[in-house]
């Protein structure tokens, strides 16, 4: 897969293809159905698929902070573009250039003189130009005139119901991330390299691996019990906080994961981490002592929960993978009963004894 950044770095072997355009956010089940579109034609007319997106998206340019919480970073993106069949993302800097292209300078520019489009897959509600004055007709129209095809996407719904970025969103803030699973294809994660910051989960006992987030809204905020893939394939059950962390003041959103009954060096490593069920929302204590018998706390429910997977684990031989995509919750975790007063790294259910403790 080639990225492209920006309309300038197009070269001559860039020119013609099947494309379509979008935010893309998430690449969900919906996007993934126009990207199936586009390699049917690609594969009759013998030419590569490319996806146009912006960056910021429009939305967040034009709405800034009260634009919806993004669901994916743009390599991110970039990657699981790639894995359903992008060959080529052409990523345009959304600017007040761009923003200010008439619909047909939009067309000429881009799409025939940029990229020579053979093939265009979009949404029939799809706008575009100066005050979103351009359409799908007109997209067809000069189509007609200058020798490409546009396809309009199917709808993709999942039980009656239409897959968008928005309820996506919607089901992630509400604690489904069964179904939001579904809905992506794959369940929600985050993905980033560990950095060094405050170290303070060391000073209370609960080391953390942080992974810095893109300023602006969250599509999570909260702590989560979560699972964590580690760059070497090991998955590990553990505790994540997401958000500003008020308690000590941080200057910019992170994720802080406590991986249970671990104790490697991690800085530097790209991590995966998958949210599994809600524990509770951001909340800011008295001082540590009484952030600590929270985090234990946490850990203590994040435990219970997991009970099954540690049973699963230990059962199987060798290196097979369990089915853990069992665990995503449908809906925040209700309170239960748990003794916080045995010490942070106890577990109700033992310690793993695969060489990660």
């Amino acid at each position: 897969m080639e990225l492209i950044r920006g309309l300038h770095n197009l070269r001559e072997h860039h020119r013609g293809c099947v494309a379509t355009i979008g935010n893309f956010d998430g690449v969900h089940r919906g996007h993934q159905a126009i990207l199936d579109q586009l390699r049917g034609q690609a594969e009759a007319l013998g030419l590569p698929v490319t996806v146009v997106v912006f960056e910021p998206q429009p939305r967040e340019f034009f709405a800034g902070d009260q634009a919806p919480p993004r669901l994916t970073r743009l390599r991110d993106k970039a990657r699981l573009l790639a894995s359903y069949g992008a060959e080529r993302i052409l990523c345009l800097p959304f600017n007040d250039a761009l923003r200010s292209l008439t619909a047909r300078q939009f067309i000429d520019r881009i799409l025939l003189q940029g990229l020579d489009v053979r093939h265009l897959v979009v949404g029939d509600d799809f706008r575009f130009g100066c005050d979103r004055l351009g359409d799908f007709e007109l997209l067809a129209q000069v189509g007609r005139e200058c020798g490409f095809g546009v396809e309009h996407t199917r709808t993709f719904q999942l039980d009656d119901e239409r897959v968008s970025s928005s309820r996506v969103r919607t089901l992630l803030a509400s604690g489904n991330f069964a179904q939001a699973a579904r809905m992506l294809g794959c369940p929600y994660r985050f993905c980033g390299r560990v950095v060094a910051d405050q170290k303070l989960g060391r000073t209370i006992g609960v080391p953390t691996a942080n992974l810095p987030l893109l300023p602006g809204p969250l599509a999570l905020r909260g702590v989560y019990a979560v699972i964590t893939r580690l760059a070497d394939g090991r998955d590990i059950a553990g505790v994540a906080n997401v958000g500003w962390r008020p308690t000590v003041g941080a200057r910019r959103p992170v994720l802080e994961v406590h991986l249970f009954d671990f104790d490697g060096d991690l800085y530097g490593q790209r991590l995966e981490v998958v949210p599994c069920a809600r524990l509770r929302g951001e909340m800011t204590f008295d001082g540590l002592d009484a952030l600590k018998r929270q985090i234990h706390a946490d850990q203590a429910r994040a435990r219970h929960y997991f009970e099954g997977w540690y049973r699963d684990r230990n059962a199987l031989a060798g290196n097979d993978k369990q089915d853990w995509t069992r665990y995503l919750a449908s809906a925040p975790l209700a309170p239960i009963a748990v003794n916080t007063d045995s010490p942070a790294g106890s577990s109700p259910v033992g310690r793993d004894d695969d060489g990660t403790s």
